[in-house]
């Protein structure tokens, strides 16, 4: 006999459905034994295409949502991943045992219905059932259908359940592939090829984070997991791929927040022969080209502000955006000690090892970030905090780097990259003491990297996206969570091993 699992609480809902799981065996109909399915036909096709199948028969298979009706006929509403559609059952077609067991089906069972198309008097497309079939029981009920499932933990947490009883959750996971396959389409006709790099690495480089650590056995050997796609992605330039791109997992050993989850999904690009200003073409190109092919339209709605990727994006340096929301001008701060007067003038917390360059960037975060609300390309960041960037030829306390915003968010991150070896061994050495004066983001010397580029790598422009903070904007979602299928949570007690 099958017994419900045996822990607090457990409804005796679920031991009746325990038994008629029992009653199914015995009748020789074990529904977890079907291995397969005739359907032929998805309940989209047959809605789109009505006057095509009216009084023709299909095959239709997807979880049963709703049950109604009473004694020799009923209407049940079944769900496949593209919508609805009702089916209309009745004694006299199916027969007293045919009838009988469909009759005991339960909302959250997997059913096939064979039938012809037709549309009731209330003109409803419907499927008249003439033979029918349970592929596999619902052990659990679902929430109850008008409250759903509202808990956001629980939703998060059961993301199965999640997308079974909220379609709008459903839409947006189906947006967040388009958005991907869009990107792909369109770097692909730009010349450019996707490669996949190590997420196992001894050298967790190429961003300002911490790693999480573990353990390779099979080498008795400590390595990360990468925080970064950069300094693999321009190894590859160095060998003469030119236009590369990877789409993938990263992983940052820090806090969880509405915009922050310790893994998630970025994508990196790197190009030969170009600078930070062909990024910036590129990203204003690719967001239009993808908010268009996704949504429709260049003009997309977040939380209610409405932001415009059909104009010019505005393009701002640091220094003037500081000085703009600010009325600080750091062009008039020669010195470091005077950099840490006005942050102390203006509340600004910084840290002893900070440096004028560090601060600026502390005042931007402070006063002008919020206010970049339209897409707007934010430029020429602080040596200090671009360890990676090749500096203005004009003005070497700078770097031709430019992060871009949305909403008031960093979407995109992009430098023209460092190609002298010399210059960067020496960046390196810089963020190795920042690492030994206690800060846990910094990055090490990757000895292999420099060899790459004693080798020799062409000028080269590269960018960094965030795919999650792209989704949350394209599908109006409060949350990153909202846009991770499995969002990182903390385990529950009965999770732990």
């Amino acid at each position: 006999m099958s017994q419900k699992p045996q822990q607090a609480n457990t409804s005796d809902v679920i031991q009746v459905r325990y038994d008629k799981l029992d009653a199914l065996k015995e009748a020789g109909r074990d529904p977890f034994v079907v291995t397969t399915s005739d359907r032929d036909i998805l309940t989209e096709t047959i809605k789109n295409s009505f006057e095509e199948f009216e009084n023709k028969d299909v095959c239709v298979a997807g979880r049963l949502l709703s049950k109604r009706g009473k004694g020799k006929v009923s209407f049940m509403d079944l769900y496949d991943r593209t919508g609805k559609i009702q089916i209309f059952a009745k004694f006299d077609d199916l027969g007293e045992e045919e009838y009988g067991f469909l009759k005991k089906w339960d909302i959250g069972d997997i059913v096939e219905v064979k039938g012809f198309v037709f549309k009731t008097q209330m003109g409803e497309i419907s499927i008249h059932a003439k033979q029918v079939k349970l592929l596999s029981k619902s052990l659990k009920p679902l929430p109850e259908k008008y409250h759903g499932l509202k808990d956001t933990d629980l939703r998060y947490r059961q993301r199965y359940v999640d997308l079974i009883m909220n379609p709008e959750v459903k839409d947006t996971f189906v947006k967040r592939s388009k958005i991907i396959s869009s990107i792909r389409r369109y770097l692909d006709a730009q010349d450019f090829m996707e490669v996949e790099t190590p997420m196992l690495v001894s050298n967790a480089g190429g961003a300002s984070a911490r790693p999480f650590m573990t353990h390779f056995n099979a080498l008795d050997e400590d390595l990360k997991l990468r925080i970064s796609l950069e300094l693999y992605l321009k190894r590859l330039i160095v060998g003469g791929l030119e236009r590369v791109y990877e789409i993938g997992r990263v992983f940052r050993n820090e806090g969880v927040d509405t915009r922050h989850n310790p893994e998630f999904t970025l994508m990196e690009l790197y190009q030969a022969y170009t600078d930070y200003n062909g990024m910036m073409d590129l990203t204003e190109n690719l967001y239009r080209h993808v908010a268009q092919e996704v949504l429709g339209t260049t003009v997309i709605t977040y939380n209610g502000v409405e932001m415009d990727l059909g104009k010019p994006f505005e393009r701002i340096t640091m220094l003037d955006a500081v000085k703009k929301y600010s009325g600080i001008d750091f062009n008039e701060i020669n010195t470091d000690e005077e950099a840490k007067a006005i942050a102390k003038e203006k509340g600004i917390e910084f840290e002893d090892r900070h440096k004028k360059g560090d601060i600026l960037n502390l005042f931007f975060e402070e006063y002008a970030e919020e206010h970049m609300i339209q897409p707007t390309f934010v430029m020429d960041h602080p040596v200090e905090i671009s360890p990676l960037t090749k500096k203005k030829p004009d003005n070497p306390d700078y770097v031709e780097r430019f992060e871009f915003f949305m909403n008031g968010w960093e979407m995109a991150n992009a430098y023209s990259e460092l190609n002298d070896p010399v210059d960067q061994r020496a960046r390196f050495k810089a963020q190795e003491e920042l690492l030994a004066q206690g800060d846990e983001e910094a990055n090490t010397t990757d000895e292999d990297f420099l060899n790459a580029l004693e080798i020799g790598m062409p000028p080269t422009g590269g960018i960094g996206f965030g795919i999650d903070r792209m989704c949350m904007l394209l599908t109006d979602s409060a949350a990153i969570r909202d846009v991770l299928l499995f969002p990182t949570m903390k385990s529950l007690p009965n999770e732990k091993g």
